[in-house]
């Protein structure tokens, strides 16, 4: 797999000139410079990077364990976002991405345009991973907020297991003026479906006045009578860590001993801040449409627990390749997306992502191509679009690969996959390129 792109490049961040307060940043057309040279379809396959935690999961004869693999995926699905400020292009209607490896294989399809979704499936001998994705993002005068709405389910079928979750909020900070940053905020709440029906609470911290909590994920794994059974903590950006209940409980008295200070003491209301932080902060309600943000109290600065004694790390970042800020700070696996490998062109669906050309010009530095190639496929969709309104007894537009259906974990609507993506019969799909 290659290690770089054929041309440097970086995005503009710079939204001065085509944002307005509360503007939905999914529904304009933005300028290439913002771009990264990937569809959105590959930005969800990159949840696929660190697939081997779910395999782990599936080995795992235990249910706290397996639910504690699951989580470190869920956590680790959102570390290539970290200083990624280039906006993915938009999927046209009907395009898809595949994407395999020796562990696993994916396919996504865009099988909305408005409102835009993005349904994919993965499998495995281990596991399979689904969901749909409706992202939404709004501009809020110094900062853009990135909301992932849609549920992802992962199923472990030697367990006859399910979990599902949905992931938290992306906060883009300074995107006018000063240094750009990223926080994930909110409480991703992960159910155990079958089996012990655990469920795991872990709180994506707010960064505070100081940054003491930057990037900063805690949570516990509770039973159906809330009784603690895990404790999982680290930061999204870097690591996730977990330990039995009981030496979180020991750290924390640790924590009291030490402080040796009288009552109503500075250093005795650092000690108090820090324990609600810890005890109740993980638990606030999850409402994906809200910002969570914890207090931030000067006095609870020093007081965070980076390391249990007996703690096992379930996950740890892939260092990215030291070229990364040269090629849009893509990681090493989102060098490789777009990546057109010997012998894939003949068995590829038409549709796939790689053979979009503003993508490909994009990728290569040319810049201007790109937002002509962009402009034209904007416009063939809209054309292609129109056709199909005025024509007479015309089928309305369905997906090829997935249909709308009923998640059984969840009782909820969500994009069902109807198999017959890898047998390689592509002869009635739509040119959209």
């Amino acid at each position: 797999m290659r290690t770089s792109l054929p041309a440097p490049g970086h995005s503009e961040v710079n939204l001065c000139s085509v944002l307005s307060l509360g503007k939905d940043l999914s529904k304009i057309t933005m300028p290439v410079i913002f771009n990264e040279p990937l569809s959105f379809l590959q930005r969800v396959a990159e949840y696929m990077e660190y697939a081997k935690l779910l395999k782990q999961a599936s080995l795992e004869s235990n249910p706290v364990a397996r639910l504690q693999y699951v989580s470190a995926f869920a956590v680790s699905a959102l570390a290539s976002n970290w200083e990624r400020l280039g906006k993915p292009f938009n999927p046209l209607l009907g395009e898809t991405y595949e994407l395999q490896r020796d562990d696993f294989r994916i396919i996504c399809e865009q099988v909305s345009h408005h409102p835009p979704v993005s349904a994919f499936h993965a499998d495995s001998e281990d596991f399979v991973f689904h969901g749909s994705i409706h992202p939404k993002l709004k501009f809020w005068g110094k900062s853009i907020e990135i909301h992932p709405k849609g549920m992802v389910t992962v199923e472990l079928p030697k367990w006859k297991e399910a979990y599902t979750w949905q992931n938290v909020n992306c906060i883009l900070h300074n995107v006018l003026v000063g240094q750009i940053w990223m926080e994930q905020l909110g409480v991703l709440e992960i159910k155990q479906h079958g089996g012990a029906n655990l469920k795991a609470e872990l709180s994506f911290k707010s960064a505070g006045w100081n940054n003491k909590d930057l990037h900063r994920v805690e949570g516990f794994i509770v039973d159906q009578d809330r009784k603690r059974l895990a404790y999982m903590y680290g930061k999204w950006t870097e690591r996730l860590r977990t330990c039995e209940a009981t030496l979180y409980e020991e750290a924390i008295e640790r924590i009291k001993r030490e402080a040796k200070s009288p009552q109503n003491s500075p250093g005795h209301k650092k000690v108090l801040a820090k324990l609600h932080s810890l005890k109740v902060g993980a638990f606030k309600p999850s409402h994906q449409d809200a910002i969570d943000e914890p207090g931030n109290d000067p006095d609870t600065e020093g007081l965070t627990i980076d390391d249990i004694p007996g703690s096992t790390q379930l996950w740890e970042v892939t260092p990215r390749p030291a070229n990364s800020a040269d090629y849009y700070q893509f990681t090493g696996f989102a060098m490789a997306l777009n990546e057109m490998e010997p012998g894939i062109r003949e068995n590829m669906c038409p549709t796939d992502s790689r053979l979009r050309p503003d993508i490909r010009k994009l990728e290569s530095g040319d810049q201007d191509g790109a937002a002509a190639e962009k402009t034209r496929l904007e416009e063939k969709q809209r054309d292609n679009r129109k056709m199909r309104k005025h024509k007479k007894n015309s089928a309305e537009w369905a997906p090829r690969w997935f249909t709308k259906g009923v998640n059984s974990y969840t009782g909820l609507e969500d994009w069902l996959y109807q198999g017959g993506y890898w047998d390689r019969n592509y002869g009635e799909v739509e040119d959209i390129f």
